[in-house]
């Protein structure tokens, strides 16, 4: 029995060709598309911050999770070991933990439907685009999953990476949508504003709340 440390110990091989560019690495584009995750976690940590002060710390778990996730996908697609596999899919279920821990125990998921027919404009966007974004990633996760002979015969294997640049951008506009819908719980007597990093003139760009200060420090 190969030890779980091992190369190819996973049962799990996505659909791009191993070690076709590295003797070290044995799915070079799922191991690297997972790069934005380093970025965009440490970037919402930085915009977020007013927000996680009057609400909660535990805002910058939930960004660091996410960063470690993109750590153990990087060593499972590296190594396609059970290891990685075992520790990637335990950081999600932490990950999905803490965003349940932070957001929801009000936010319960009957009033998330009732607000999805708010008449807030800048709310409805944020939705939609994450509605968006998480349909295509999942689209890209089944399509390299289930159809993988087909994209081999055309010799396009980077569906599963396509999955991780999508993913990591949805993480942004889910975690502004989790915090819209809880500040009308949460923080009734604060207004929140979206923005748009690096700018608002931008037809892209990673949303984020500004939140009016109060005296709560972490």
């Amino acid at each position: 029995m190969p030890s779980i440390f091992a190369y190819q110990s996973s049962e799990v091989d996505w659909c791009e060709s191993n070690f076709q560019h590295s003797e070290l690495v044995a799915e070079f584009y799922n191991t690297f598309s997972n790069i934005p995750f380093f970025i965009f976690g440490p970037l919402m940590m930085y915009l977020m911050h007013p927000y996680a002060q009057k609400r909660s710390c535990s805002i910058y778990v939930f960004c660091i999770l996410f960063m470690v996730i993109g750590l153990f996908s990087m060593y499972f697609h590296m190594t396609l070991s059970f290891l990685g596999q075992l520790l990637d899919e335990i950081s999600i279920l932490w990950l999905l933990a803490s965003g349940y821990s932070i957001w929801l125990p009000r936010c319960y998921f009957p009033a998330f439907l009732r607000e999805n027919r708010t008449s807030n404009k800048e709310f409805c966007h944020v939705i939609e685009v994450s509605i968006l974004l998480w349909a295509s990633a999942f689209t890209s996760w089944v399509s390299d999953r289930v159809f993988c002979s087909f994209w081999q015969r055309i010799h396009f294997f980077y569906l599963h990476s396509i999955w991780h640049l999508l993913i990591s951008v949805t993480f942004p506009y889910g975690m502004v949508t989790m915090a819209l819908l809880d500040a009308r719980y949460e923080l009734p007597d604060k207004t929140l504003k979206v923005h748009y990093w690096p700018w608002d003139t931008w037809p892209v760009g990673l949303p984020y709340v500004e939140i009016s200060s109060d005296n709560k420090k972490c």
